[in-house]
């Protein structure tokens, strides 16, 4: 761990690390138990650890044509930090979202130790090509954890 990484720092350089889609890279910005969860679908689907982080991440975002993290306001206080961001989404058929997010981050030794995601699901449903959905329902779930109680 790099303890002299600041919380905002290392917050930083995991999104920067995101938008690359520098898979193996995100392992040095969280914790070996860090625990990822998209808000909108629940603490039931979250992952836990880098390695099933980056496959639940894949899911999403692996085959999109091009995608892009954009910064923006960033608060920072102990070892919480919060970040006010949006994604470009680009898909392989030109349909093109962009997402609004804000994410909560617990940060410790840093590297993030709780990365919460909200952001409109929905927006995303509505914007994508036909069967996107569907799609979903036939992705690799081996990174499934259940962080009930523990977010």
């Amino acid at each position: 761990m790099d303890i002299t990484r600041t919380p905002a720092d290392a917050v930083r350089g995991l999104w920067q690390t995101l938008s690359a889609r520098d898979w193996d890279g995100i392992a040095d910005w969280v914790t070996d138990d860090c625990i990822y969860v998209d808000m909108p679908v629940g603490p039931t689907l979250a992952a836990r650890g880098p390695v099933d982080i980056v496959k639940r991440l894949q899911v999403g975002l692996r085959d999109l044509a091009a995608y892009e993290n954009h910064e923006g306001r960033l608060v920072s206080e102990g070892d919480l930090v919060m970040y006010e961001h949006s994604e470009t989404w680009t898909f392989a058929t030109g349909e093109v979202v962009e997402l609004p997010f804000v994410t909560v981050h617990r940060v410790e030794g840093g590297r993030v130790s709780l990365w919460k995601d909200y952001w409109d699901f929905g927006g995303v449903v509505n914007s994508a090509p036909p069967g996107w959905l569907e799609g979903l329902g036939s992705a690799d779930t081996s990174w499934i954890f259940d962080a009930t109680g523990q977010i």
